[in-house]
C-alpha cells in the first residue's frame, strides 16, 4: 500500500531528539514509574514497562537506576506520584497537536501548555477535539532500500495490520498496541532492524507546512517538547523546512 513521504520528517524528528539526549533520562524514568505503578514491576507481565526499560537501556541508563525507579513506583521505595494527562490543541495552519504529559502538578502543567500554544500561534482544544485524527498503534519504520517483500512477509505473519511503502521508499509497519512486542520480536528475529519502533499516535492525514509556517510550527513543537512535564508531542504537520 502506498503512503506519503515521511522519511525526511522522521529523520528530522530523530535528529532533534538526539540533540536533547540530556532530557531523555528524565522522561524515561517517569515512564518507568508510571508503567510499574499501573502494571507491576514484572517485565514479563507488563509490556509497557518492558518497552520503557528498553528505551532506558537504549539511552545507556544504568541497571541499578532502572531498578531503583521500578522499586519507587511499586512501593518498595518512597517516590513522587506522577499522573498522566493528555492535552489536545491546534498549531500553525490548523495542524492537530497532542501533548502527553506526566506531572505531579496538573495546574502547573496545563498553564504551561496553554501558554506555549497561545504565545506561538496555536490554541488549546477540548478533550477529543483532535484525537480522532490519530491512530493509537505500534509503528516500525525501515529506511529506504529495505526489502519490502521480506518486511511484509515477516510482519503480516507476526500479526501486523498493515505495511505501507512511502513515496520515498521508507517502509512503515503498523500493528495493534497489544501486538507490538510480538511484531518487534519477529522482525528483529528475521534480521530486520527498524530505524524507529514505538507505540505512537499516528496521524491519519497530514497538513503540509512550508516556509515561515513550517518554521513557526517547528518552533512551537520544540518549545512544547522542552517543557519539563511533557513526555511526547504528536502532530499531523508535514514540515518542509527548506
Amino acid at each position: 500500500m502506498a503512503g506519503h513521504s515521511k522519511w525526511a520528517n522522521i529523520q528530522h524528528r530523530k535528529g532533534r531528539q538526539d540533540e536533547k539526549r540530556g532530557r531523555i533520562w528524565t522522561r524515561v524514568i517517569r515512564e518507568i514509574m508510571v508503567a510499574a505503578r499501573q502494571g507491576g514491576g514484572d517485565l514479563d507481565a507488563n509490556p509497557r514497562l518492558r518497552l520503557a526499560v528498553d528505551k532506558a537501556k537504549a539511552a545507556n541508563m544504568p541497571a541499578d537506576t532502572i531498578k531503583r525507579n521500578i522499586d519507587k513506583a511499586t512501593g518498595n521505595l518512597e517516590g513522587v506520584n506522577y499522573e498522566e494527562i493528555r492535552y489536545e490543541g491546534y498549531g500553525i495552519g490548523g495542524a492537530a497537536i497532542i501533548v502527553d504529559t506526566m506531572t505531579d502538578n496538573r495546574v502547573r502543567t496545563v498553564a504551561e501548555v496553554r501558554h506555549v500554544l497561545s504565545k506561538h500561534g496555536g490554541n488549546l482544544g477540548t478533550e477529543g477535539s483532535v484525537a480522532f485524527q490519530f491512530q493509537h498503534c505500534g509503528q516500525f519504520v525501515f529506511a529506504p532500500g529495505t526489502s519490502e517483500d521480506r518486511v511484509m512477509e515477516v510482519a503480516l505473519e507476526a500479526g501486523a495490520n498493515d505495511v505501507i511503502t512511502d513515496e520515498d521508499g521508507a517502509i512503515e509497519v503498523l500493528c495493534a498496541v497489544s501486538d507490538f512486542e510480538a511484531v518487534k520480536k519477529a522482525l528483529e528475529g528475521a534480521g530486520l532492524t527498524p530505524d524507529m519502533a514505538e507505540v505512537t499516535m499516528r496521524a491519519e492525514n497530514t497538513v503540509a507546512l512550508a516556509g515561515d509556517d513550517a518554521a513557526r510550527m517547528q518552533k512551537l513543537l520544540d518549545i512544547l517538547e522542552d517543557l519539563d512535564d511533557v513526555q511526547n508531542v504528536f502532530h499531523n504537520a508535514e514540515i518542509n523546512a527548506e
